[in-house]
């Protein structure tokens, strides 16, 4: 069935309002009409199932059939503290790492980074676009929330936020052991928070990961072969959320068992 994310403003006396571009792509692309219907979903978990109403030039309206909280989402809130890489390597990134599950990304500088983001209107058009590509990733994989692209961020900021959270890793050519990131990895996907950090182009500075070792921050291998940045942050987030889908399946398994 089609998804597509509302404005909680919208939703009221059990019907849902919606406007904008998704409209027309529900009409014209889809060729839906009313009596049809669609999931609507709040952006913060929860999902409307809904019968198409109508349709007018504000927009379209949809009766609310059921309410349901959405099953899509990992039990683990995971963000991505990606080193900002070169070109639109950061649009890919985005849309991979909200289709694995990732709730949060956030661009990091980093000693090796080479984009310099300057011009605070560039930035802040970069980020309006790595948002709405977040939003499209959402709606196409069937997420319950839209994870949040942020404003860059310093590493030192990074590392001291990622520090905070209930399990934080850091993928790094030079780290030894793929037991040590398999017990990680299981570690981190029965924690509520993770942070992942990745370096850019070039990886991290030595001294990158020591300040993030000295903050309880994990160094992990994925393995003998050297990952380019927009590939190593999408492998270790498969990893973790396969760990994750599984860990959530056997809770619910001794859940129902036990009761």
């Amino acid at each position: 069935m089609s998804r597509f994310f509302v404005d909680s403003s919208g939703i009221a006396d059990g019907q849902i309002c919606l406007s904008g571009p998704e409209v027309n792509h529900i009409r014209q692309v889809l060729r839906m009409r009313p009596g049809d219907e669609i999931t609507l979903c709040d952006g913060a978990g929860t999902d409307y199932q809904c019968r198409i109403l109508a349709f007018s030039d504000a927009g379209m309206s949809a009766e609310i059939l059921r309410r349901e909280e959405c099953e899509q989402e990992l039990p683990v809130r995971i963000t991505l503290y990606q080193g900002l890489p070169k070109k639109d390597k950061m649009e890919l990134i985005v849309q991979k790492a909200v289709e694995l599950g990732a709730s949060r990304i956030v661009p990091v500088m980093m000693k090796r980074t080479i984009v310099k983001l300057d011009d605070a209107k560039k930035e802040a058009k970069k980020l309006e676009r790595w948002n709405a590509i977040a939003k499209g990733a959402a709606e196409q994989s069937g997420r319950g929330i839209v994870p949040e692209v942020c404003p860059v961020m310093a590493y030192a900021d990074a590392v001291k936020e990622a520090a905070a959270m209930e399990a934080a890793i850091l993928p790094y050519e030079c780290a030894e052991g793929m037991r040590r990131t398999a017990e990680a990895v299981k570690e981190a996907a029965g924690k509520k928070s993770l942070g992942v950090l990745i370096g850019p182009e070039g990886g991290f500075e030595e001294e990158e990961v020591i300040l993030a070792e000295q903050a309880g921050i994990v160094p992990v291998t994925l393995g003998k072969r050297i990952l380019r940045t927009e590939t190593a942050g999408l492998c270790i987030l498969s990893l973790v959320m396969a760990e994750a889908e599984l860990y959530e399946e056997e809770r619910k398994q001794s859940g129902s068992i036990s009761g």
